[in-house]
């Protein structure tokens, strides 16, 4: 047994309680409201709800380039440089990648992974002594989801994505899809897959988000990425009042995989709360993928991170949930915990 005091923000709500996490066998046995003199704040461990991880082996390449240019499939830089790296190469890098990850609060991510069921599988070896766990949407042929987490596929423009839905509607693993991302012609074939999650939804309009409500498709957003490649603003605030927003990081190539500075940027850029955000940040993208994460609650796995409330940075917030959300970097974590 072991015990995490601090501020522990608690429950889908993050209400912060002073107090311990009291952690057995790797679940939370309790969370209990004590006296203490730690200054810790503790808080579920980040799920980024949408990378692309092989990316990781062209940083910064795509600088200056368009949508298409950057990572259109087939014949864009991505796909052109995905191709020329070596397998080593290329685990190398998500390994790596997802040891930053690690260092910055994640725990788990959603990847689209590129190249099949060889690409799913360079994931799966990344991942081999990494404390991050990576669900992976593959791609391909419908017989990636024996290796597969379930299916992310690039955009309904791009292809006929009947079978790779129905196999995974009989596997029971979820559909993903890119979706709205260059502009709205694909977001109406998009959700008549049914999938399980969209991504993007750029350009979503008041149709497109009342078939998202009325499907109940959850939708994980990029905004950084979104500003990089100069696709637009993704509606953010309808989105949150139609359905399930889980928040992501996409490409590797235009954007480090942190949190942080993804949590930040949204709720300095769009009209939404700090706790908004933080759900965003962590149940929302476990609740898709159907992750045990998310939520410091007796009972849940205990993923998380312990941030140092007395930083140069955090030292002096009045609230505990917008500190987080909006100031902390990296440099104020003290340990990840699960």
């Amino acid at each position: 047994m072991r015990e995490i005091a601090g501020t522990v923000l608690v429950g889908r709500s993050f209400e912060p309680v002073r107090g311990r996490v009291v952690v057995e066998d790797g679940r939370i046995a309790a969370v209990d409201e004590v006296e203490t003199t730690s200054t810790d704040i503790v808080l579920p461990a980040f799920v980024n709800a949408h990378t692309h991880l092989g990316d990781a082996v062209a940083k910064e390449a795509a600088v200056g380039l368009s949508l298409d240019e950057a990572v259109a499939p087939p014949n864009s830089l991505k796909h052109r440089r995905l191709a020329a790296a070596d397998r080593a190469e290329l685990v190398t890098a998500m390994r790596r990648t997802l040891r930053f990850m690690r260092r910055t609060g994640t725990g788990a991510c959603l990847d689209f992974r590129e190249f099949g069921t060889d690409g799913a599988r360079a994931l799966r070896e990344a991942a081999q002594a990494v404390d991050v766990d990576p669900f992976i949407f593959g791609s391909g042929d419908p017989s990636v989801l024996e290796v597969a987490d379930g299916y992310g596929a690039s955009g309904a423009n791009d292809g006929d994505f009947a079978e790779r839905r129905a196999a995974c509607a009989e596997r029971d693993v979820p559909f993903a899809i890119h979706a709205g991302e260059p502009d709205a012609t694909d977001i109406h074939p998009a959700l008549d897959l049914e999938p399980d999650l969209l991504v993007h939804m750029v350009h979503a309009e008041r149709d497109h988000l009342e078939r998202v409500a009325n499907q109940s498709v959850p939708v994980a957003v990029c905004p950084r990425a979104n500003t990089v490649l100069d696709v637009g603003t993704p509606p953010v605030r309808e989105l949150v009042d139609h359905t399930t927003v889980a928040l992501g990081t996409d490409n590797v190539m235009v954007n480090p995989p942190t949190m942080f500075r993804e949590m930040a940027y949204t709720a300095k850029r769009f009209d939404v709360t700090a706790r908004e955000v933080l759900r965003m940040a962590t149940v929302a993208g476990a609740e898709v993928a159907g992750l045990d994460r998310g939520v410091i609650a007796p009972g849940r796995r205990a993923a998380l991170v312990v941030l140092d409330g007395d930083s140069a940075n955090l030292a002096g917030t009045d609230d505990p949930v917008r500190a987080v959300v909006r100031r902390a970097t990296a440099l104020d974590v003290e340990r990840v915990v699960g």
